[in-house]
C-alpha cells in the first residue's frame, strides 16, 4: 500500500501487513526509522503530479459534466492534452 507520511501509526501499519500487504509508507520524523521501498515511493509522487496536471483544466477539478460518461470523456481529453504536450 503506497501511502504519505501521515498514514505512518502503528495501527495502520499493522492493518496493511495482517492483511497480507506491504506498506510502503516513509516515517515521520517523530518516529522510529523504518525500511521501505523509496522506488515504489517515487512512483507515487509521478501519479500524484499527474492528478495535479489534469486538475489543472477546469471542467475536470470542478466536473461541470452532468453524467460519469461526458465526465470520463473530458478525464480522456486532459490526459491526451497532458499527454501530447
Amino acid at each position: 500500500m503506497l501511502a504519505d507520511k501521515a498514514f505512518d501509526a502503528g495501527y495502520v501499519i499493522e492493518l496493511i501487513i495482517a492483511q497480507g500487504g506491504e506498506p510502503v509508507i516513509p516515517p515521520r520524523a517523530c518516529s522510529k526509522p523504518r525500511d521501505f521501498d523509496r522506488h515504489i515511493y517515487k512512483e507515487r509522487h509521478l501519479v500524484e503530479c499527474f492528478f495535479n496536471r489534469i486538475k489543472q483544466f477546469r471542467r475536470v477539478a470542478t466536473r461541470y459534466e452532468k453524467t460519469a460518461r461526458s465526465y470520463l470523456a473530458m478525464i480522456l481529453i486532459a490526459c491526451a492534452l497532458v499527454w501530447m504536450v
